[in-house]
């Protein structure tokens, strides 16, 4: 079976987004199941092709001041949808915990990448496997309050 028929498809991953999105505002930014004890955040950008609204929550490491997030898919062959709308729309909003801010994200390179995506790791050693199960380069963000 390959992995792209073991996907979720779109309407049960929105819901299954909702459901944590909704948790994490009613708790202060923190869930339970599958994500408790992560450092979670949430992020409002503009669809690449839609143009809509589309909030997602990311687990989420910082470097200094900046918010590092990865694009994992949980190592599937192909980035998220979230990738190409931060791409065509680096503006953001994003909600840690109870404070909500505007931020730009920028998709990181080399060296760069590569430190941060070892760093986040070391906290979340799960992005090691993902980074196994696919031959993509596995894109970093920096998001940076404005």
């Amino acid at each position: 079976m390959n992995y792209s028929s073991k996907q979720p498809n779109k309407k049960i991953m929105n819901d299954f987004n909702q459901k944590i999105i909704d948790e994490f505002r009613a708790n202060k930014g923190k869930v339970s199941g599958m994500f408790e004890g992560m450092e979670l955040l949430l992020v409002t950008t503009k669809g690449a092709k839609s143009g809509k609204e589309v909030i997602f929550p990311v687990v989420y490491t910082k470097d200094g001041d900046k918010y590092v997030i990865i694009a994992s898919k949980g190592g599937a062959p192909e980035n998220p949808a979230w990738y190409y709308n931060l791409l065509a729309n680096p503006e953001v909003t994003v909600e840690v915990g109870t404070e909500k801010f505007k931020a730009h994200a920028t998709d990181t390179k080399g060296e760069e990448r590569a430190r941060l995506f070892e760093q986040h790791a070391k906290q979340y050693p799960q992005f090691n496997d993902y980074k196994a199960k696919t031959t993509r380069t596995i894109p970093v963000f920096i998001l940076e309050k404005i």
